[in-house]
């Protein structure tokens, strides 16, 4: 499967307001997690939100920050995670649920990777040679197929919430296109319209 590079910049959400954070600690925290995701080192931006969750859950930009580093360690359950409790802290903030579709996108097509599917890709996320396109999705397992598709499904419905929220024609337009071009990797999958 051709996996399309649609990413809009995902931006570190930075805490703006020491008002939102009255712990010190935290806000030194979320700093240092920002310069670890500036330079590229995830893994310390993940030990440093971690930290800063455990003396307070209730920060909006540590879940997504967090959600965000997760997606660049491939950790995208995590992600997922992440991003929908930054939801349920504050709804109103669309590139939560851009960036949410972008992890569950991610999640469904890290199956075509699984030891299960049978199926591989490169590092572009091309199949490989070996493997045509129609033969690729009639060999992943039935149960793969599924959880692929419960994961697309979810993917689209953040993606049509973020066109909701946003007023932008241009990225309407650039994410219902990409939106058809998953509904037609669904329809390879075998979904008929059914959930499952």
């Amino acid at each position: 499967m051709k996996k399309a590079i649609f990413i809009v910049t995902i931006l570190f959400v930075a805490v703006i307001s020491t008002a939102c954070i009255n712990n010190m600690a935290v806000q030194e925290l979320n700093n240092a997690a920002k310069t670890y995701i500036e330079k590229g080192d995830y893994e310390s931006a993940i030990d440093r939100l971690e930290s800063s969750l455990e003396l307070d859950r209730n920060i909006y930009e540590t879940h997504y920050n967090l959600g965000v580093a997760y997606i660049n360690v491939k950790k995208y359950d995590k992600a997922i995670d992440e991003l929908n409790t930054a939801i349920r802290l504050n709804s109103k903030y669309a590139n939560t649920y851009y960036t949410l579709a972008v992890a569950q996108e991610n999640h469904a097509d890290s199956f075509m990777d699984s030891d299960e599917s049978n199926v591989k890709t490169d590092e572009g996320g091309n199949l490989e040679a070996t493997t045509s396109m129609k033969d690729a999705y009639k060999n992943i397992p039935q149960e793969t197929k599924e959880k692929m598709i419960q994961e697309y499904l979810s993917s689209i419905e953040n993606y049509k919430t973020y066109i909701e929220m946003i007023n932008s024609s241009q990225k309407t337009e650039e994410v219902n296109s990409h939106i058809a071009d998953m509904e037609k990797v669904l329809v390879k999958l075998g979904y008929t319209g059914q959930s499952y």
